[in-house]
């Protein structure tokens, strides 16, 4: 009695770190001139399909390996401008003159703008006249923009009609900038 059982092999998948190493080699290629950003497109596209590791191999083939003292390099000044980053962010934030929060039982919103009645005047060209107001709601501080020529900002996003605000978040109306306070 011989049996005899066949044995499927099939080739072995790609791993998510072998595509994610032709990726980098990809980006650094496009990043150091080696690739147009056309070619770079297309072959991210081939290597996000690839289904063996020759696939990937053809795609790098004519890009060099990168050398182990320039990915120090690049992997320090990488890490420098990143930290350069936030603290010139952290630093900007500590340097904001602060705008206190009204207090949370006040009936009427905080108007802010150049128009004298308002609650916050401030008189700068890039503010509109009625340009945002603050109110307490809910438990929940809202800042409104009102139609303002050149907006209102949360923490650098653009408010697009009403938006969240607490103690700490920056606040710009126009060019000008405060960090909101509760003392």
């Amino acid at each position: 009695m011989t049996s005899s059982f066949e044995f499927h092999t099939y080739p072995a998948r790609l791993s998510d770190a072998e595509r994610d190493r032709a990726l980098k080699v990809l980006r650094d290629g496009v990043a150091l001139g080696r690739l147009s950003h056309e070619t770079f497109m297309r072959r991210m596209e081939l290597a996000l399909a690839a289904r063996q590791p020759h696939e990937l191999v053809a795609l790098t083939a004519d890009l060099p390996p990168e050398k182990r003292w320039s990915r120090i390099v690049f992997g320090s000044v990488e890490a420098v401008s990143g930290f350069t980053v936030r603290l010139r962010r952290a630093w900007r934030a500590e340097r904001l003159p602060k705008l206190l929060l009204p207090h949370p039982a006040s009936p009427h919103p905080l108007r802010i703008g150049r128009d004298p009645a308002s609650g916050l005047r401030l008189s700068h060209d890039t503010v509109s006249r009625v340009h945002a107001e603050l109110t307490h709601q809910g438990g929940l501080w809202v800042l409104r923009d009102l139609g303002s020529t050149n907006g209102t900002t949360v923490n650098g996003r653009r408010v697009i009609g009403a938006a969240v605000v607490r103690d700490g978040d920056q606040v710009g109306f126009g060019d000008m900038t405060f960090r909101l306070a509760t003392e």
